[in-house]
């Protein structure tokens, strides 16, 4: 567990950097529409906390505002279109603390963890099936435990979190007792 909890973010970490970008994001552009002015030529030059941003236009943080309005996720939808994209990637996160959805085409890290997995045996095991569910199109689906990741069946992307313990088949010898109990 991180030393840093933010309830708003939904996450735990060591570092307070990350939920400042997200507080500044949300918060701000809205502060700022209702009551900034525009300086040195419809461009503002700010800082919260470590986050400095220079040359973010009024009317694109408006636009920006108008679509966070529209999305359910105000982050990606804020992130996506501004400089802080890549800010927000530059911490090594490629998806919204909010709704862990990825705010990036993963398609070519996907492809490199597919062949790292197959050259990554399992011993035998860790040889079963867990449920999973991908945060990307939020359906569950089954895939054999592995220790790089799990592979969404749907959609193919590894950004998923297990929703199952691990099925444990059941000892020999209990198997055989329950086929030969008669039944009442």
């Amino acid at each position: 567990m991180g030393e840093y909890f933010c309830n708003i973010c939904n996450f735990f970490d060591d570092e307070v950097f990350f939920c400042i970008l997200l507080l500044y994001i949300v918060s701000f552009s809205i502060t700022l529409l209702l009551l900034g002015r525009p300086q040195n030529n419809n461009f503002i030059v700010t800082t919260v906390g470590f986050v400095e941003l220079v040359g973010v236009t009024i009317s694109f943080i408006a636009k920006a505002v108008e679509l966070v309005i529209q999305w359910a996720c105000a982050i990606i939808t804020h992130a996506l279109r501004t400089p802080l994209r890549t800010l927000v990637l530059s911490v090594t996160r490629y998806r919204c603390p909010i709704c862990y959805k990825s705010m990036m085409d993963m398609s070519s890290s996907w492809q490199l963890l597919d062949a790292e997995i197959r050259a990554t045996k399992m011993p035998s095991e860790y040889n079963y099936e867990i449920e999973i569910l991908c945060n990307d199109c939020n359906k569950s689906s089954k895939a054999m435990f592995h220790i790089l990741g799990h592979k969404c069946a749907h959609c193919g992307s590894y950004n998923t979190r297990r929703i199952s313990a691990p099925q444990d088949p059941p000892p020999q010898g209990e198997t055989e007792r329950q086929v030969s109990e008669p039944r009442e």
